[in-house]
């Protein structure tokens, strides 16, 4: 692995992670991530991993298995002087595969350090669309 980049924002950080998954690369995409044993992605399958091995493993399996490109639509940002949360919605084509797998909630957490900021947190679930919609159809109701 090269030597730390600094990234100057977090959307710089969610940048280099979607520009790394679109490579295959794990190494790149490790890059992004803290270096701590804290550090924690939780997978679409509900596979919880803890520590920069772990997820770094897991994402070479993944990419190893197919090529993956990924359209993310940020849904919500929080930004702070040193967290930031940002939620997004994920689409995923798997190799050739011209049809989408998701959507999937996603919750990326950054921190700012020494090197800049760095991904803490990544957590990606299967969106359940007959809930969300209405959740977001109750939303638009004012009661009094």
């Amino acid at each position: 692995m090269s030597a730390p980049t600094h990234y100057a924002s977090p959307d710089q950080v969610e940048e280099a992670f979607y520009e790394a998954v679109a490579r295959g690369d794990a190494d790149l995409l490790m890059l992004v991530w803290a270096e701590d044993e804290e550090t924690l992605c939780v997978h679409p399958t509900g596979v919880r991993l803890l520590g920069d091995i772990p997820i770094r493993e897991s994402w070479r399996s993944i990419f190893g298995n197919a090529s993956l490109r990924v359209q993310a639509e940020p849904v919500a940002h929080w930004n702070g002087t040193v967290m930031a949360i940002h939620h997004l919605t994920e689409l995923l084509f798997v190799g050739d595969d011209p049809s989408p797998h998701g959507p999937l909630h996603v919750t990326h957490v950054y921190v700012r350090g020494a090197h800049g900021w760095r991904l803490v947190s990544r957590h990606a679930s299967a969106a359940d669309d007959g809930h969300q919609a209405m959740a977001e159809a109750s939303r638009q109701h004012t009661l009094h």
